[in-house]
Protein backbone atom coordinates (compact mmCIF):
# COMPACT_ATOMS: atom_id res chain seq x y z
CA UNK A 1 0.00 0.00 0.00
CA UNK A 2 1.45 3.46 -0.87
CA UNK A 3 2.40 5.61 2.12
CA UNK A 4 -0.37 8.10 1.33
CA UNK A 5 -3.13 5.49 1.24
CA UNK A 6 -5.97 5.80 3.71
CA UNK A 7 -6.03 3.03 6.34
CA UNK A 8 -9.14 0.91 6.53
CA UNK A 9 -11.21 -0.02 9.56
CA UNK A 10 -9.94 -3.60 9.29
CA UNK A 11 -6.35 -2.41 9.65
CA UNK A 12 -7.27 -0.26 12.65
CA UNK A 13 -8.49 -3.27 14.59
CA UNK A 14 -5.15 -5.01 14.35
CA UNK A 15 -2.97 -1.90 14.62
CA UNK A 16 -2.01 -2.41 18.26
CA UNK A 17 -0.37 -5.73 18.93
CA UNK A 18 1.05 -4.90 22.37
CA UNK A 19 -0.65 -3.67 25.49
CA UNK A 20 -1.69 -0.02 25.31
CA UNK A 21 0.27 2.47 27.34
CA UNK A 22 -1.08 3.26 30.80
CA UNK A 23 -1.39 6.52 32.72
CA UNK A 24 1.98 5.73 34.34
CA UNK A 25 3.53 5.36 30.88
CA UNK A 26 1.97 8.68 29.89
CA UNK A 27 3.39 10.42 32.96
CA UNK A 28 6.83 8.91 32.29
CA UNK A 29 6.64 10.27 28.73
CA UNK A 30 5.78 13.72 30.10
CA UNK A 31 8.84 13.45 32.36
CA UNK A 32 11.05 12.52 29.38
CA UNK A 33 9.80 15.66 27.63
CA UNK A 34 10.25 17.79 30.80
CA UNK A 35 6.54 18.59 30.74
CA UNK A 36 4.99 19.47 34.08
CA UNK A 37 1.40 18.39 34.63
CA UNK A 38 -0.97 18.23 37.58
CA UNK A 39 -3.29 15.26 37.99
CA UNK A 40 -6.41 15.27 40.15
CA UNK A 41 -7.80 11.89 41.21
CA UNK A 42 -11.60 11.63 41.42
CA UNK A 43 -14.46 9.16 41.10
CA UNK A 44 -14.83 7.76 37.57
CA UNK A 45 -16.77 10.05 35.23
CA UNK A 46 -18.22 8.87 31.95
CA UNK A 47 -19.84 12.01 30.56
CA UNK A 48 -19.18 15.73 30.46
CA UNK A 49 -22.26 16.25 32.65
CA UNK A 50 -20.79 14.00 35.35
CA UNK A 51 -17.44 15.76 35.24
CA UNK A 52 -18.81 19.30 35.54
CA UNK A 53 -18.92 19.01 39.33
CA UNK A 54 -15.10 19.13 39.25
CA UNK A 55 -14.85 22.53 37.53
CA UNK A 56 -14.35 24.59 40.69
CA UNK A 57 -11.44 22.35 41.74
CA UNK A 58 -9.66 22.19 38.37
CA UNK A 59 -9.12 25.46 36.47
CA UNK A 60 -8.59 25.69 32.71
CA UNK A 61 -10.30 24.43 29.59
CA UNK A 62 -12.07 21.09 30.04
CA UNK A 63 -12.32 18.77 27.09
CA UNK A 64 -14.91 16.73 25.31
CA UNK A 65 -13.50 14.23 22.81
CA UNK A 66 -15.26 12.77 19.80
CA UNK A 67 -13.74 9.66 18.17
CA UNK A 68 -15.13 9.61 14.64
CA UNK A 69 -14.83 7.53 11.50
CA UNK A 70 -15.59 8.56 7.94
CA UNK A 71 -16.94 6.48 5.06
CA UNK A 72 -13.42 5.65 3.84
CA UNK A 73 -12.45 4.18 7.24
CA UNK A 74 -10.33 7.16 8.34
CA UNK A 75 -10.40 8.04 12.02
CA UNK A 76 -10.56 11.49 13.60
CA UNK A 77 -10.29 12.63 17.20
CA UNK A 78 -11.94 15.99 17.82
CA UNK A 79 -10.89 17.59 21.10
CA UNK A 80 -13.21 20.47 21.92
CA UNK A 81 -14.32 22.43 24.97
CA UNK A 82 -16.82 20.63 27.17
CA UNK A 83 -19.64 22.99 26.20
CA UNK A 84 -19.00 22.83 22.44
CA UNK A 85 -21.82 21.68 20.22
CA UNK A 86 -20.66 19.79 17.15
CA UNK A 87 -22.98 19.21 14.21
CA UNK A 88 -22.12 15.64 13.19
CA UNK A 89 -24.12 16.01 9.98
CA UNK A 90 -21.84 18.80 8.78
CA UNK A 91 -18.52 18.51 10.60
CA UNK A 92 -17.05 16.28 7.89
CA UNK A 93 -16.66 19.29 5.63
CA UNK A 94 -14.53 21.10 8.23
CA UNK A 95 -12.21 18.22 9.11
CA UNK A 96 -11.61 16.83 5.62
CA UNK A 97 -13.53 13.60 6.11
CA UNK A 98 -14.95 11.68 3.17
CA UNK A 99 -18.70 11.90 3.61
CA UNK A 100 -20.53 12.07 6.88
CA UNK A 101 -18.88 10.75 10.00
CA UNK A 102 -20.10 8.40 12.70
CA UNK A 103 -18.73 7.48 16.08
CA UNK A 104 -15.88 4.98 15.97
CA UNK A 105 -16.55 1.57 17.51
CA UNK A 106 -15.17 0.73 20.99
CA UNK A 107 -12.83 -1.95 19.57
CA UNK A 108 -11.25 0.60 17.20
CA UNK A 109 -11.03 3.11 20.05
CA UNK A 110 -9.09 0.60 22.14
CA UNK A 111 -6.94 -0.56 19.21
CA UNK A 112 -5.95 2.95 18.15
CA UNK A 113 -5.99 5.10 21.29
CA UNK A 114 -5.79 2.47 24.05
CA UNK A 115 -8.85 3.75 25.89
CA UNK A 116 -12.45 2.74 26.49
CA UNK A 117 -15.57 4.86 25.97
CA UNK A 118 -15.80 7.38 28.79
CA UNK A 119 -12.01 7.81 28.91
CA UNK A 120 -11.43 9.22 25.42
CA UNK A 121 -8.67 11.80 25.49
CA UNK A 122 -6.23 13.56 23.21
CA UNK A 123 -3.49 11.93 25.32
CA UNK A 124 -4.53 8.66 23.64
CA UNK A 125 -2.43 9.52 20.59
CA UNK A 126 0.50 8.10 22.58
CA UNK A 127 -0.96 4.69 21.66
CA UNK A 128 -1.53 5.47 17.96
CA UNK A 129 1.94 4.46 16.83
CA UNK A 130 0.84 4.06 13.19
CA UNK A 131 -0.65 7.58 13.01
CA UNK A 132 -4.05 6.37 11.92
CA UNK A 133 -5.98 9.03 13.86
CA UNK A 134 -6.19 12.63 12.68
CA UNK A 135 -6.21 14.94 15.72
CA UNK A 136 -8.18 18.17 15.50
CA UNK A 137 -8.38 20.72 18.32
CA UNK A 138 -11.14 23.31 18.53
CA UNK A 139 -9.77 26.86 18.36
CA UNK A 140 -11.94 28.00 21.28
CA UNK A 141 -10.47 25.30 23.54
CA UNK A 142 -6.92 26.23 22.53
CA UNK A 143 -7.47 29.79 23.77
CA UNK A 144 -7.07 28.43 27.32
CA UNK A 145 -3.59 28.50 28.84
CA UNK A 146 -4.32 25.19 30.59
CA UNK A 147 -6.09 22.20 29.02
CA UNK A 148 -7.58 19.35 31.06
CA UNK A 149 -8.08 15.78 29.91
CA UNK A 150 -8.23 12.22 31.17
CA UNK A 151 -4.82 10.53 31.52
CA UNK A 152 -5.96 7.39 29.61
CA UNK A 153 -8.44 6.58 32.41
CA UNK A 154 -11.58 8.34 33.55
CA UNK A 155 -10.91 8.49 37.29
CA UNK A 156 -8.44 11.36 37.01
CA UNK A 157 -7.99 14.64 35.19
CA UNK A 158 -4.59 15.88 34.06
CA UNK A 159 -3.92 19.58 33.57
CA UNK A 160 -1.29 20.54 31.00
CA UNK A 161 -0.17 23.88 29.58
CA UNK A 162 -1.50 24.44 26.05
CA UNK A 163 1.98 24.75 24.53
CA UNK A 164 3.12 21.61 26.36
CA UNK A 165 0.09 19.76 24.98
CA UNK A 166 1.15 20.74 21.47
CA UNK A 167 4.71 19.59 22.20
CA UNK A 168 3.42 16.27 23.59
CA UNK A 169 1.34 15.60 20.47
CA UNK A 170 4.26 16.38 18.19
CA UNK A 171 6.56 14.13 20.27
CA UNK A 172 4.17 11.21 19.60
CA UNK A 173 4.77 11.73 15.88
CA UNK A 174 1.35 13.25 15.27
CA UNK A 175 0.40 16.44 13.56
CA UNK A 176 -2.65 18.33 14.71
CA UNK A 177 -4.96 20.92 13.27
CA UNK A 178 -6.66 23.76 15.10
CA UNK A 179 -10.04 24.66 13.57
CA UNK A 180 -13.17 26.52 14.56
CA UNK A 181 -15.23 23.41 15.22
CA UNK A 182 -17.78 24.72 17.68
CA UNK A 183 -18.28 28.19 16.22
CA UNK A 184 -21.44 29.01 14.30
CA UNK A 185 -19.38 29.42 11.12
CA UNK A 186 -18.11 25.84 11.50
CA UNK A 187 -21.37 24.45 10.16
Amino acid sequence: MPSHAIPTHRKARSAVTSQPKTADDLFAFFDQLSITTTTHEHAPVFTVAESQALRDEIPGGHTKNLFLKDKKGRYFLLTVGEEAEIDLKRIHTRIGAQGRVSFGKPDALMALLGVVPGAVTCFGVINDTDNQVTLVFDAALMEHETINGHPLRNDATTSIARDDLKRFVEATGHAFTILNLSAAEAT
